[in-house]
């Protein structure tokens, strides 16, 4: 079964958690200036941990009987990020090799491997976000490297404004390759900058070219998503059958919140068994497919969540 029928079917999916902050937190890696966590497909330490993150995920979806997803860590090595570190071109292509290598596919549990794109500027504040044209052309150098990787679908994580995520869109669909477009959105139900959900899904749904497969969200509590779907302009049939998914962050505090957040500071963290029920709450009212794990989660987040999830497959109701 490919992604497109995969969706198409209703089943639910879980997708990776944190990556990000357990390497730094829990494996004491720094990410590089420029390329962030994509360089650590060249430390042995870095690419051990990595696959220890990946397969723990990955093996709590078998366990459960779901579909995976994961994706490089390269949201943050589009063109300019490349072209100003120690590294080539060639850094997506190791990134995917190393993806394949460590989630080597398991029984029951189907895998798709993705290769992850991200804004040119601030993916929380919209600063720096490129216009629609200088987003096509900025981000097909990435999408196309992805492409000759071969990897299973693309996935533009955190887009915080329209413009920027129409020219992802569209350096996506020349590829040929099914893609999912994540935003970044509020509670008000809006993108950053001021877009409802349904107006943004719609404006790319319209463009001339091949459409993504979905859209969802990431870097955000399940409880504010929650909120902006169920804003009256969100609550339509397009966002119903196109918005699908959600990463969750363990906080509930806005992104200015959570940016001025002192170390240690109390972050007002929801335990796993909560941000459980509340992803789960999304996919009754708003029927997502797509649940994992972002900033604050690990092993034991994903496990409550697949545990709550995998009792809505349809495919368990068949037998």
């Amino acid at each position: 079964m490919n992604l497109r029928k995969l969706l198409s079917s209703g089943r639910p999916v879980l997708m990776e958690g944190a990556l990000g902050e357990r390497l730094k937190t829990e494996y004491r890696l720094t990410p590089d200036a420029n390329v962030a966590l994509a360089r650590f497909v060249y430390q042995v330490r870095g690419m051990d941990a990595l696959s220890k993150l990946w397969n723990e995920y990955y093996q709590i979806a078998a366990d459960h009987g779901l579909p995976f997803l994961a994706t490089t860590p390269t949201r943050r090595a589009g063109r300019d990020f490349v072209l100003a570190s120690a590294w080539s071109s060639d850094i997506i292509a190791d990134n995917v090799k190393l993806l394949r290598h460590c989630l080597q596919e398991r029984p029951g549990a189907p895998r798709f491997l993705g290769g992850l794109m991200g804004c040119r500027g601030d993916a929380y504040t919209g600063e720096g976000a490129l216009t629609e044209s200088e987003a096509r052309k900025y981000h097909s150098w990435q999408a196309e490297l992805f492409r000759k990787s071969d990897v299973d679908f693309l996935f533009a994580g955190i887009m915080p404004t329209l413009p920027e995520a129409k020219g992802m869109a569209q350096a996506m669909a020349a590829t040929g390759l099914p893609y999912i477009i994540s935003f970044t959105i509020r509670k008000d139900g809006r993108l950053i900058d001021g877009t409802t959900i349904h107006d943004a899904i719609v404006s790319i749904d319209r463009g001339f070219y091949q459409k993504p497969l979905c859209y969802m969200t990431n870097c955000v509590h399940p409880a504010i998503v929650f909120e902006a779907l169920s804003q009256p302009f969100n609550r339509t049939d397009v966002v119903r059958e196109r918005f699908l998914g959600v990463q969750g962050n363990t906080s509930p505090l806005s992104y200015e919140e959570l940016d001025h957040a002192l170390p240690g500071a109390n972050l007002k963290s929801s335990a796993p068994e909560r941000f459980a029920e509340d992803m789960l709450r999304l996919r009754k009212e708003f029927g997502l497919q797509i649940f994992g794990g972002c900033c604050g989660t690990d092993g034991r987040y994903l496990e409550e969540t697949a545990k709550r999830i995998a009792e809505t497959d349809p495919e368990k109701t068949k037998k």
